[in-house]
């Protein structure tokens, strides 16, 4: 079976900290959104991956590379920032047209039955029901669970289950059809060649999709999401006990992920904090926090915060954003 992960967004949302790497290599309880996506599908039967990379994505292929050497992967790159469709449709001479498809977003994680979503007959869409469904591809369902009709973004929805970035195609030659049709005819909503119209077109021309209701999913392209799901991991996480911690007079309060080479000085770490590579944290209260990689903390009090990779913020208390290669000293004049 065949993926395609689409990668390629620049992550404005999650700003500044997308301005030096892509949001799906931030980690999420101690390992990269990516890995989660990665080791999921491969799992599950998937043996071949094509990236859809764009914004940052020579960090993607150099990490893909590095930490997934025994996998069949490939990269496809999207010049232009025409919309998901359009991100799809350039993997188009990496795909096996007669082979099963797999597509999941590359900021989605989420829990379902994948083995039997993928042992389906029919080509299926996973959705949840959301509190706002105007933000997202939406799926109309009859009382069978079959999908009538899709559409993105509607401004007045006729139903609140979500598309969640979990797509199981079988038809994969009509999906990549119905793709090149609608980009041939520049087929476009706000600018964007959408994966929802190419289904619908698919859905219209005859092909029938089943949904499948997921319980949990994460849209980790936002702060506030990335922070609870990295909560929620590090609740279900079965590594968080770890003995090689460098703590000197300092207290964790579980769960937490702290890297091995992480150091950590007279200082009260959690709940739920991630501690990226090489970090150094002194005299330092941190809770519901992913502190990146090489990064230094010093008398700082943190909570419900992202801290980017090579950053140095020094004698504060507040919620914070921070990007990577930032330096704040926020201590005042002596």
């Amino acid at each position: 079976m065949q993926a395609i992960i689409p990668v390629a967004g620049a992550g404005t949302r999650l700003r500044p900290l997308t301005y030096t790497q892509p949001k799906v290599l931030i980690a999420v309880a101690g390992k990269p959104i990516l890995s989660y996506i990665i080791d999921n599908l491969k799992k599950n039967g998937v043996t071949r991956f094509v990236f859809v990379v764009g914004y940052l994505g020579e960090k993607i292929r150099e990490f893909v590379q590095k930490n997934y050497a025994d996998l069949d992967v490939h990269f496809v790159e999207q010049e232009s920032r025409d919309g998901l469709g359009h991100a799809i449709f350039c993997a188009k001479d990496l795909v096996n047209m007669n082979d099963e498809l797999v597509i999941q977003l590359g900021d989605t994680i989420l829990e379902a039955d994948f083995k039997g979503i993928t042992s389906m007959p029919n080509s299926t869409l996973c959705v949840k029901k959301v509190e706002d469904p105007r933000t997202f591809g939406v799926a109309e369902l009859d009382e069978d669970g079959w999908i009538l009709n899709l559409v993105e973004k509607p401004m007045i929805p006729k139903s609140n289950m979500a598309l969640v970035g979990f797509y199981y195609i079988k038809e994969t030659q009509k999906l990549f059809d119905a793709l090149y049709q609608n980009i041939s005819e520049n087929k476009r909503i706000n600018n964007e060649f959408y994966l929802t119209d190419g289904l619908q077109r698919m859905l219209a021309e005859g092909v029938k999709f089943k949904s499948y209701k997921v319980e949990h999913w994460f849209d980790v392209g936002k702060k506030d999401i990335l922070l609870e799901t990295n909560e929620i991991l590090l609740k279900r996480s079965n590594d968080i006990s770890q003995k090689d911690r460098k703590l000197h007079n300092s207290i964790v309060i579980e769960p937490c992920f702290i890297a091995k080479n992480a150091v950590i000085r007279n200082s009260i770490i959690g709940p739920f904090v991630t501690v990226g590579e090489n970090a150094e944290l002194n005299y330092s209260i941190i809770k519901n926090s992913i502190i990146g990689n090489f990064t230094r903390l010093e008398n700082v009090v943190l909570n419900k915060s992202l801290i980017g990779s090579d950053s140095m913020i020094t004698g504060l208390s507040q919620s914070l954003n921070i990007g990577d290669n930032t330096e704040i000293d926020l201590r005042g004049e002596k």
